[in-house]
């Protein structure tokens, strides 16, 4: 049964439609330049159905966050979106000033705008509740100038945050396609997943990945969970196996007593369950070098799963009905090391189960693998998704219900 309403639900003509979205993009780190805009690509369809409804679409969204150095104005994604669209997307360098709100009230059906970062707004990272966001500077601002607020923001959707659980409080909404798609597609996936059913964990974020074992295992969402990554390297860290000091250096914000604790009683809870590298490629003298986890610690860095792990986890992966990829398998950027995430992705895709992969850095590298399209199912979010396995509630959806009910 639906509880929150979609695009269907509004005649959006002649409307003034305020879209959230997360088109928060890979950067390069010297030109500050995109590099994969997957995320603006996927809201193509809701933007395209607006402006076919003849909406007066204004599209607020954001990049990164104050203080990190991905932290940029939106104008490069007004540019690519609107060569997805083949469309003009005018820039407002402004949010909620004289300028943003001009450019509201001016526009005509069928036209798009990007207003500049959300997050530039202390008012939006506020930590608040749904209630209390909706009085925000910025809901107050802007709500009187539109008839309707779309949610397609699904990668942020873990986030309270005033752009997207303040309007829905306001202004009746709806969920925009791409936030629909996730929902209802990760629904089915994952509520009911083929046996066996298994996960890939890696990427560079360990602090989260014992209670994401902890519930998928526990749940039975899950019959196995590989450990790739720093994810991988930080279990064997807890296991006792002595990773060297260059791969400690690269964990080190990571591995607090409270998750090494937390990797521990993951591993004692689950046991072979859980399955971790058997070795590891480093950069040596500048080409790959295999090393057996016995063989640690070295000098260099472990950058990638070795040969040997790659092949213990292709063949449990050929054998599953559902497979889910949240994060690389090492620094797959790097050219020689994106070896063990191309081949688990592979082994996926080839199985004939259901495949699923998740998060920017795992699209990152689909995209650069040319694999994309051949993955049953293609999440856009990273921290959302792990919120929605974790099978806890996502502020932006329960905004959504919450104007459902009012409106």
């Amino acid at each position: 049964m639906k509880d929150f309403h979609t695009m269907e639900d509004f005649n959006f003509k002649e409307k003034t439609v305020l879209l959230r979205a997360d088109i928060n993009c890979p950067l390069d780190k010297k030109t500050l330049q995109i590099i994969n805009d997957s995320r603006v690509r996927s809201i193509v369809p809701t933007v395209r159905e607006l402006m076919g409804k003849k909406a007066k679409v204004v599209i607020l969204a954001h990049q990164s966050r104050k203080g990190k150095w991905d932290f940029i104005p939106m104008e490069q994604h007004a540019s690519r979106l609107a060569r997805h669209l083949n469309h003009p997307v005018k820039y407002v360098n402004d949010v909620m000033g004289d300028a943003a709100k001009d450019s509201i009230r001016s526009l005509g059906a069928g036209e798009v705008i990007l207003l500049d970062n959300v997050r530039g707004l202390d008012c939006e990272t506020a930590k608040l509740d749904m209630k209390a966001h909706s009085e925000a500077v910025l809901v107050n601002e802007l709500a009187p100038l539109i008839d309707y607020y779309v949610c397609d923001a699904f990668g942020a959707a873990h986030r309270s945050q005033c752009s997207l659980v303040g309007f829905p409080v306001k202004v009746p909404s709806a969920s925009g396609r791409l936030m629909a798609k996730e929902l209802f597609a990760l629904k089915a996936i994952f509520d009911e997943p083929r046996r066996p059913s298994t996960f890939v964990l890696g990427g560079a974020k360990f602090g989260d990945v014992s209670p994401m074992i902890d519930h998928v295992l526990g749940s039975k969402k899950a019959d196995t969970v590989i450990l790739t990554g720093l994810a991988g390297n930080a279990f064997l860290f807890a296991r006792g196996v002595d990773i060297g000091a260059a791969s400690m250096e690269i964990l080190k914000d990571e591995l607090t007593p409270e998750n090494i604790d937390a990797a521990k009683e993951m591993l004692t809870k689950y046991g072979q369950r859980i399955l971790l590298p058997t070795d590891v490629a480093v950069e040596r003298d500048g080409s790959r070098t295999n090393v057996l986890i016995g063989d640690l610690p070295v000098p260099e860095a472990a950058l990638d799963i070795g040969t040997d792990s790659i092949e213990k986890f292709k063949k449990v992966l050929s054998s599953s009905r559902t497979s889910f990829m949240s994060g690389p398998a090492g620094l797959y950027e790097k050219d020689g090391f994106g070896t063990g995430t191309k081949e688990l992705m592979s082994a996926m895709i080839e199985n004939k189960g259901q495949s699923v992969i998740g998060g920017g850095h795992t699209i990152g590298a689909a995209d650069m693998f040319d694999m994309t399209d051949r993955f049953s199912y293609v999440s856009t979010a990273g921290g959302a998704l792990e919120t929605f396995l974790l099978g806890e509630e996502l502020p932006a959806v329960e905004a959504l219900r919450y104007s459902y009910k009012k409106f």
